[in-house]
């Protein structure tokens, strides 16, 4: 059984984009493979940084509408079709996650608990569903077709932001498993997608609770 903290999990997914600031636990092994990044850390706790690259937002059909503006849009956003499960899912995300789950297969590891951010959240979704891990997600993309609940639906915690447009998109798919809609009394209108502005929200929690402590089992 594993528990995270909720500030403890924002803060892996904060030092992701840099594995080497990770200190504890320890990253075991890392992916670095056409323009997909993820992290093997002790105890079989898989971390996923987003997007990183122009190339991704192409790649894996996520990109601004607008520099500078909050609107976003997913191209192809129509597109899906179904994991191994019979899910129908946005296919440049499962794509992703494909890629994080061919790695793992070839390391002969299944992840006890899932991280991720931005585009890594859009895919620990997913594959949180293939492994039936919990899974702590921030500023997640909408990755499923149905808007019905599935299988192994609610190992999922997503934290988003009001202030955010990206776990809006695509406007036509569906968040896995509970979300969690906080609004900040220190509305960003640019940055508000970034991991240091939702480890502010989780502070900025402490005064309201609601949002949960720890999240697994």
């Amino acid at each position: 059984m594993t528990i995270y903290r909720l500030k403890d999990a924002a803060t892996l997914a904060e030092a992701s984009y840099k594995a080497g600031r990770i200190v504890s636990p320890r990253v075991i092994k890392s992916l670095d493979h056409d323009d997909v990044q993820a992290h093997l850390l002790d105890g079989n706790i898989l971390l996923l940084p987003g997007s990183n690259s122009v190339r991704d937002y192409v790649k894996f059909n996520l990109r601004p509408l607008r520099l500078g503006g909050q609107q976003f849009v997913l191209k192809h956003a129509t597109d899906s079709e179904k994991g191994a499960s019979g899910t129908k899912w946005h296919q440049g995300f499962l794509r992703y996650a494909v890629e994080i789950f061919e790695w793992l297969k070839t390391e002969n590891v299944g992840p006890n608990y899932i991280i991720g951010h931005s585009l890594g959240a859009a895919a620990a979704q997913i594959l949180s569903k293939t492994y039936n891990a919990p899974a702590i997600g921030f500023a997640a993309p909408r990755p499923k077709w149905s808007k019905h609940g599935v299988v192994r639906d609610g190992r999922c915690l997503l934290v988003n932001r009001t202030d955010d447009p990206v776990p809006k998109v695509p406007s036509t798919y569906h968040h896995m498993g509970q979300t969690k809609l906080f609004k900040s009394a220190k509305h960003q209108t640019l940055f508000a997608h970034s991991m240091r502005h939702y480890i502010d929200i989780i502070e900025e929690d402490n005064k309201f609770k609601t949002l949960p402590e720890t999240w697994g089992g």
